[in-house]
């Protein structure tokens, strides 16, 4: 795995809410470059193996939403989840969550992950080409900081996850020592 110092250009496919939309469901797809979501910000990026997971659905997602506001007096601009799946998952998933303040950016193609040298393969559990999971901090596409889950591997028969949650990242930026991963937030039934 090779270290990269810029996020990768790349085009991520969105969904977003358009009055001018007819009909019940005002939606349109929107494509969204790197610059346009990295550029001229601060942003903290987590990355994890899927929507509606265990891990990601009672931890990783609900603990950098309820940071939100701690994060930005860090000077924190954004706090993004990249998941490879596509953003009718990301959004549906959100709504479950009551995600609010983290943005949603589906990576359904895999293309970031795979520029990030993240892709891994998850045949073992079924779920195919999946992200290892990872955060970051970002400055103007520029990456400051990576924590990177320890085994990086294809087919992984577990789920590391001791440094890319939301205590770690903000311990970092308030350059004080990590308490740890706090106890999960939500319950996962599934």
């Amino acid at each position: 795995m090779a270290a990269i110092e810029r996020v990768p250009d790349v085009v991520f496919k969105t969904r977003v809410r358009d009055e001018s939309v007819p009909g019940p469901n005002p939606y349109r797809w929107e494509d969204k470059t790197t610059q346009e979501i990295f550029g001229g910000k601060k942003v903290v990026v987590f990355s994890l193996p899927g929507a509606f997971t265990p891990t990601c659905s009672s931890n990783h997602l609900p603990r950098y939403e309820e940071l939100y506001e701690e994060f930005k007096a860090q000077g924190v601009d954004q706090i993004i989840c990249v998941s490879v799946n596509d953003a009718f998952v990301m959004f549906q998933w959100g709504k479950q969550i009551g995600a609010k303040n983290v943005f949603l950016l589906p990576d359904g193609n895999g293309e970031f992950t795979r520029k990030m040298g993240m892709l891994v393969d998850k045949a073992n559990l079924g779920f195919g080409m999946r992200s290892w999971r990872y955060s970051m901090l970002v400055n103007d596409g520029k990456i400051e900081k990576l924590f990177v889950e320890p085994g990086y591997s294809d087919n992984c028969p577990s789920d590391p996850f001791e440094t890319s949650d939301a205590d770690t990242m903000l311990a970092y930026l308030k350059g004080t020592e990590s308490q740890g991963v706090s106890e999960p937030r939500l319950e996962f039934v599934g």
